[in-house]
């Protein structure tokens, strides 16, 4: 036992078992490819493990003899929708009837790949349901808990907040809220986490202080513990916490005298060898590295007022969390430590405790009430002064690395807040450094964007914006928050660093190139847009109408803009005729965007101008055989044709007669490569795609 004890207590135990479990991930995620273990199926039974109805689309994952399996089944009847409210429980046993298919990569650059994600997670297939069976028969203990518990909330008033501070179950809240929690920084504070444990045991071991065998309310806290992981499905955040709490209490129970830190380290090798794929999730990544954090500076944490130590608290959080906040989302909040001073003590001290309260005793409800609404007056007065916010472009893996190894060695805050700020003026500013040029084609389906950028990012120019035909839909189907298709576009542009656009021009006022312009307004600084010739329709006075709301420029039917020539002035009876035809030459190479522009307007440019050759050419109207005739494909002579084109789209988009037309080139389709990339450095071009 002795010997064992200076095992356990030595440092270098320690790092040999952390450096044995990155060795053991990187052989079993990276060397080793997992596949499913289904090929062709129809017909699919297993578990409910979650569940989730937004609007009229159901999505569930569970569990068959093979593997986990996500399910998406869209529902056609109010009454229907009804009967899955009621009847699919977790622990539900499905039989499945419909088709196999592989999850979607992200198809543009640098934002969230859904495949990847599954992966992950060891999913690798998605279920595309036809038609079901639902059976309650045989739900286990644990499961028949948690739908009792999960009943009991949605009958309690504000039921979405109790089902988020309890089982951190998010899907009933409003998305609008939860994007000011993570504009804020504080989005933390509403996943289940190590707040969740300490608080738990915390009252466990005040109740059962009394007892003379101080050991006894440790190992009921653990049971208890134990039991409410369960009820949340153990997420990633509660293993990392509940595992170090587990450790810590049997250091102490056996007197083992470990330091904190090298039980930090034994709980991530733990949490590895359980499922080596955990290193990839962001829960788990945000939880270790801020406790790594807070465990390093703990001697610090322990001078001063409550308010001050909270304050010391939220600044090596935000630190040591500070990359992956920025390689997920783009754009942090310089005030979040600030923040969280008003809204960790409400929510953790209040708004908690009392959502356990009124989940068991209704009559806390109006004090529930009442702690809510003061959260939402403190949220609502933080997000109308919230004037610091960064967006900060992808940061690369090495960077990452060096600034850990500066944290980890600073030893006073100047010298950790000297390393963020090193960080954030590097990472945001290292565009200075780059002088090539960049068109991107977007994946926006069925509709056209485009971004051309300059060198240095001297001149950022967004054309069309995508933008989905928007159906009248039931009440009943409406979904928490419109989906806008930009918003991945938007999280795009902020990846590379992308804060401003000089210039929006919009090709013409259909839905798929306008559609989205006011989401991209309302989130990105725009300088000026750029109107086509011919009369505003609908869509573009509602546009006009936030532009003179904002004090933003606009023109219409001009010439010239800045290296872009537009080729078509002519005034025609409809909008795809008026189409912007746009040739730009950007370091050399020549580019032409034709809108929707079809036959007609190809003429007239062939009478008015002497086109050269063309390197890319963005087709006309999406691979219409309205467009790109043998004439004007035969004089511009393009070496590669990008159509912009939604995958099975109704249209019948590309004509298969353009696609001969245009075979001499090479060809880019949006629906098949995603969104593509041409870089041009050092008169060399790079070409790159996003298949999905």
């Amino acid at each position: 036992m002795k010997r064992l004890k200076i095992v356990l207590q030595s440092n270098l135990f320690y790092y040999l078992l952390l450096i044995l479990s990155f060795i053991y991930v990187f052989f079993s995620t990276v060397l080793i490819s997992y596949k499913s273990k289904y090929t062709i199926e129809n017909k699919l039974d297993g578990v409910v493990l979650s569940k989730k109805i937004d609007g009229n689309k159901v999505s569930i994952t569970f569990k068959t003899n093979k593997e986990k399996v996500v399910g998406t089944y869209y529902l056609k009847t109010k009454e229907e929708k009804e009967y899955f409210i009621d009847n699919l429980k977790y622990g539900s046993y499905v039989n499945l009837t419909g088709e196999l298919s592989d999850p979607s990569n992200n198809s543009i650059f640098n934002t969230f790949n859904y495949r990847k994600y599954l992966y992950n997670k060891r999913i690798y297939k998605i279920f595309n349901i036809s038609s079901f069976n639902i059976s309650n028969n045989n739900i286990s203990l644990i499961n028949r808990f948690k739908n009792f518990l999960s009943d009991t909330i949605d009958k309690r008033d504000n039921s979405e907040y109790i089902k988020i501070f309890i089982l951190g179950d998010k899907t009933s809240i409003d998305s609008d809220d939860l994007n000011n929690y993570q504009t804020l920084g504080i989005s933390h504070l509403f996943s289940v986490s190590g707040m969740h444990i300490t608080l738990f045991s915390c009252v466990v071991l005040f109740l059962l202080s009394k007892l003379k065998n101080k050991n006894i309310p440790i190992i009921i806290s653990l049971i208890v513990l134990f039991i409410y992981g369960l009820l949340c499905s153990f997420p990633s955040s509660i293993k990392r916490a509940y595992t170090l709490y587990l450790l810590l209490s049997l250091n102490k129970i056996f007197k083992l005298d470990i330091k904190t830190m090298n039980l930090f380290y034994l709980t991530i090798v733990i949490n590895i060898i359980i499922d080596c794929f955990i290193i990839y999730d962001i829960g788990f990544l945000y939880s270790s590295l801020t406790t790594y954090g807070l465990i390093k500076f703990n001697n610090y944490l322990k001078r001063g007022n409550y308010f001050y130590i909270l304050l010391k608290v939220s600044i090596i959080a935000f630190l040591f969390s500070l990359p992956i906040t920025i390689n997920n989302n783009y754009v942090i909040n310089l005030m979040s430590p600030i923040n969280n001073l008003f809204v960790v003590p409400l929510v953790s001290l209040i708004v908690y405790p009392l959502s356990i309260l009124t989940l068991i005793i209704p009559i806390f409800n109006p004090l529930f009430d009442l702690s809510l609404n003061l959260l939402f007056i403190i949220n609502n007065f933080l997000i109308n002064i919230n004037i610091i916010n960064a967006v900060i472009p992808k940061i690369p893996l090495l960077v990452i690395f060096i600034y850990y190894i500066f944290l980890v060695l600073s030893y006073r805050y100047k010298r950790m807040i000297l390393c963020y700020l090193l960080l954030i003026l590097f990472v945001k500013y290292n565009y200075f450094l780059d002088d090539s040029s960049y068109v991107y084609f977007f994946d926006v389906q069925q509709g056209d964007s485009a971004l051309v950028v300059s060198p240095r990012h001297k001149n950022v120019t967004l054309i069309d914006t995508g933008g989905l035909v928007k159906f009248k839909e039931e009440k009943w189907k409406k979904k928490n928050k419109e989906y806008h298709l930009s918003d991945n576009t938007i999280s795009f542009m902020h990846s590379i660093g992308i804060s401003r656009i000089n210039n929006l021009v919009i090709s013409h006022g259909d839905q798929d190139h306008v559609g989205e312009a006011i989401n991209i307004i309302n989130n990105i600084k725009v300088e000026r847009v750029i109107f086509n010739c011919g009369p505003y329709n609908n869509l573009e006075k509602e546009l006009i109408k936030v532009l003179d709301k904002k004090n933003i420029k606009y023109n219409t039917c001009i010439n010239k803009l800045e290296d872009m020539l537009f080729l078509q002035t002519k005034v025609y009876d409809n909008e795809n005729d008026n189409s912007n035809v746009i040739y730009a030459e950007l370091s050399g190479y020549k580019f032409m965007f034709m809108g929707d522009a079809s036959v007609t307007t190809e003429k007239e440019i062939l009478n008015k101008y002497n086109l050269p050759d063309i390197d890319v050419l963005k087709v006309g109207h999406h691979g219409s055989k309205t467009s790109s005739s043998k004439e004007f494909i035969n004089e511009i002579n393009q070496k590669y044709s990008i159509i912009s084109v939604g995958k099975n789209n109704r249209y019948g988009h590309p004509n298969k007669e353009v696609l001969n037309t245009l075979n001499h080139s090479k060809i880019y389709r949006t629906d098949e490569d995603g969104s593509i990339m041409f870089k041009i450095k050092n008169n060399k071009l790079k070409i790159d795609t996003c298949i999905p």
